[in-house]
């Protein structure tokens, strides 16, 4: 089954803005099959399945990044475009925290400084030019 990029693409820039595209073009240079992947299976075939509205899958998305502690580029990207999906700073950080008991407290202790980090460069409109997954 062929996926649809047109519609991952959609996705990806509604999380992520504008630029998304070529933030992925860039995390994918030099194996642009990792990108396509991303664009068309990732965001065109699971983001658009409809049991999950995009809000509650980008708290899934920051509670297992979170709980992996070694992806925080993905991470941050993943946590400002929660804030994107209609989360307040508030409820990242919940969900963050909530990590604390599943993936220990250093989980829970990079991810908050990776949240402020998120919160900060949105509050100053530095948002973009964090990786993309």
């Amino acid at each position: 089954m062929p996926y649809d990029w047109d519609e991952g693409a959609a996705r990806i820039r509604e999380l992520s803005g504008p630029d998304a595209i070529a933030r992925v073009e860039e995390v994918s240079s030099g194996a642009p099959d990792l990108g396509r992947w991303l664009v068309e299976f990732v965001f065109g075939e699971i983001y658009t399945r409809p049991a999950l509205a995009l809000r509650d899958r980008q708290i899934a998305n920051v509670a297992a990044l979170t709980a992996l502690g070694n992806a925080q580029s993905q991470l941050r990207v993943h946590i400002l475009g929660a804030l994107n999906a209609g989360l307040s700073q508030e409820e990242v950080i919940e969900v963050v925290l909530q990590m604390a008991a599943y993936a220990g407290f250093p989980a829970a202790a990079n991810g908050l400084a990776i949240a402020r980090d998120a919160f900060a460069a949105r509050a100053g409109g530095s948002a973009g030019g964090a990786a993309v997954s």
